[in-house]
């Protein structure tokens, strides 16, 4: 039997050290790129803060006291939320392409994201209902005056979410584990709940009907610390645990029973998957809105960069992911200066006709 230092080398592709550089170089690209973007964001708005100001609020030096409150209260929470959002949308869609084998999985286009906000809707409305027929009064309250605190909302949303992907899950098991047709039952799932949330809109008052829209419109500009550590909190957990399952998600891309041959756990992996990363969704949704086409984008972009290796796309997504979002709020604050444009609208804008363009890539490919 040959020694190891004379056996050959047929286990690893040609280039395959040089394919690892490239693609750890990426990685790095994006990730020394994002304090920069979340620097030029915190800087722009409204109110234009120099750069040379932001550099002395954020490190602690003496500077103007409204620079200091301008930055540190609301554009640094905001700034920060847009981009643990966008990493938490883009690792969920990842993840969920992964487990299914879908290129168009993602919380959007699963339904989960409709269910969560049909779920946050079903929670203001019956509060609602229950809260005006106990003849409370209902000044000063937490949200738009129905007296119900982010933490109800974030129940109804989690919840409906989570109902969400059992049900995917369940019927996709029924109906045959085909991609097609899992995205078909997402599809419909998203018109159920998408049918449900208007049929609330219709039924509420006033003032339910204008937190419900309110709260609908995907926007990081409500978010303050305490919604910024409640997303960092969830996202960093449960991208580890992502992370730690990247060997078994490549065994994913070889198919299901090679990946039963390898000792996978594919039934449990998928299960544990799309519960954690509809956890992950039904808590951005519930503090910041839907918003589109991050989670469904940002994979697709991820491998192409750096490929279908879960152990490089999964960090890549997150950075790129939370730049992406970051650069999209940024530039929302600007379009309609001194108005604040949703970020959700403008992640639809520019996600869809990019989505189009990379299906259309790989068909003529």
């Amino acid at each position: 039997m040959p020694s190891r230092k004379h056996q050959p080398r047929t286990l690893r592709p040609p280039g395959h050290r040089r394919s690892i550089t490239r693609r750890l170089a990426i990685i790095l690209a994006a990730a020394v790129s994002l304090p920069l973007a979340l620097c030029v964001s915190i800087g722009v708005g409204a109110a234009s803060v120099p750069m040379r100001d932001t550099l002395a609020v954020l490190c602690g030096f003496e500077a103007d006291e409204r620079l200091v409150r301008i930055i540190m209260n609301i554009r640094l929470p905001q700034a920060l939320t847009a981009t643990v959002a966008g990493a938490g949308l883009a690792v969920s869609g990842a993840t969920m392409q992964g487990v299914l084998r879908n290129p168009l999985a993602s919380p959007f286009t699963l339904g989960i994201s409709n269910a969560a906000a049909f779920g946050a809707a079903l929670t203001m409305y019956f509060h609602g209902m229950y809260f005006y027929g106990s003849g409370v009064a209902a000044q000063g309250n937490t949200l738009m005056g129905l007296g119900l605190s982010r933490g109800g909302v974030a129940t109804g949303a989690f919840l409906c979410a989570i109902l969400a992907a059992f049900v995917i899950l369940v019927l996709g098991r029924l109906c045959g584990t085909r991609s097609e047709t899992i995205v078909l039952v997402g599809v419909a799932l998203s018109s159920l709940f998408t049918a449900g949330l208007l049929f609330l809109q219709y039924m509420a008052d006033d003032m339910q009907l204008a937190a419900i829209v309110y709260w609908t419109f995907g926007d990081t500009a409500r978010a303050g610390w305490n919604s910024l550590g409640v997303i960092t909190a969830c996202l960093v957990p449960v991208s580890a645990y992502f992370w730690s399952q990247s060997w078994n998600y490549n065994a994913l891309l070889f198919g299901e029973e090679t990946a039963q041959g390898l000792g996978v756990p594919v039934r449990r992996l998928r299960m544990t998957t799309m519960l954690l990363s509809s956890f992950l969704t039904a808590v951005l949704v519930s503090l910041l809105g839907i918003i589109g086409f991050i989670g469904l984008v940002v994979p697709h972009v991820a491998r192409i960069l750096v490929g279908s290796d879960n152990r490089f796309l999964l960090p890549f997504s997150l950075l790129f992911g939370g730049l992406l979002l970051l650069v999209s709020d940024t530039f929302a604050r600007l379009i309609l200066a001194p108005r604040l444009l949703p970020v959700s609208v403008l992640t639809a804008f520019i996600g869809a006709p990019v989505f189009l363009s990379l299906l259309l890539g790989k068909r003529k490919t």
